[in-house]
């Protein structure tokens, strides 16, 4: 069956992200590794390095993925912040390297009125720029689905393989995908036919082998609203049927999947959310 855990906070240290994790009994986790809403971050010392892989290795080792600051904008329009975006992306790489994590999400960022084309441009050049800096490693960057809200790109599939297809770099890039996301872009997944027939695009124009990572979040706006919203899984647009489907996809069932849902310090909404997701698995 697949992973399921949540994102969780770093604060006292990303170390209590692991912590935090265990006490909702979850498989799977995502973080930030530093304030997400500042460009520049003290580096990771080896101590705090140490006691995040003990407690990972205590936790079970499963799969962690970093989220990068929302900062970060590789189509941006502005060369100045686009320029601060690779760098921060260097950054990013660099600390997921350190800890010895696979993954980093990124958003592919917005063109900023400039249109898709231009933007996506971009997002390859800004990805080759970092790659091309911080070298060979094993991370590999999982570019997330978007909802298309104002000028954000991602929120086709087609822009994906545009990416994908384009980078000097392919086999260091995936895809992560945002159930809420897709949806409000546009693809259905709450009955078994519009599901297969979403799975079947990924699969068509992305290629199910470029998944890495999977955020499950409801949906608090319509399909194909294009505004991002989340709700708790079940409360939503979306229903428990389209969760149902996803979770007993055996294509599926070694991946790792993360709430992003709203909550408190208490974490008592993972725990029913993750409850309710359980559940849903027949197998």
């Amino acid at each position: 069956m697949p992973y399921l855990g949540a994102h969780m906070s770093i604060s006292g240290g990303i170390h209590r992200a692991i912590d935090r994790i265990k006490k909702v009994n979850g498989k799977a986790l995502q973080i930030f590794s530093k304030n997400q809403r500042q460009w520049k971050a003290r580096p990771l010392d080896g101590n705090t390095i140490e006691i995040f892989k003990n407690k990972w290795r205590e936790w079970g080792g499963y799969e962690i993925a970093i989220h990068t600051s929302y900062l970060i904008n590789l189509a941006a329009k502005n060369k100045e912040i686009r320029k601060k975006s690779i760098y921060g992306l260097i950054d990013e790489l660099n600390r997921a390297s350190q800890l010895g994590i696979k993954y980093l999400i990124v958003h592919p960022g917005s063109h900023g009125g400039d249109g898709t084309d231009l933007g996506l441009k971009r997002v390859v050049n800004s990805i080759e720029s970092a790659i091309e800096e911080r070298g060979s490693d094993n991370v590999l960057i999982l570019l997330e689905t978007t909802s298309g809200q104002g000028n954000s790109l991602g929120s086709r599939f087609e822009e994906f393989a545009y990416i994908i297809e384009k980078c000097k770099y392919s086999d260091r890039l995936g895809v992560c995908i945002d159930t809420a996301h897709i949806f409000q872009a546009g693809y259905d997944i709450r009955d078994e036919m519009s599901y297969k027939r979403t799975i079947e695009l990924i699969d068509k124009i992305i290629g199910l082998d470029k998944i890495g990572f999977f955020h499950l979040n409801d949906s608090k706006t319509e399909l194909g609203s294009k505004v991002d919203r989340h709700e708790h899984i079940g409360q939503g647009k979306i229903g428990l049927s389209g969760f149902r489907y996803l979770l007993n996809d055996p294509l599926f069932k070694n991946h790792s999947m993360v709430l992003e849902t709203p909550k408190g310090k208490d974490l008592k909404e993972d725990k029913r959310n993750l409850k309710v997701l359980n559940s849903l698995i027949n197998y």
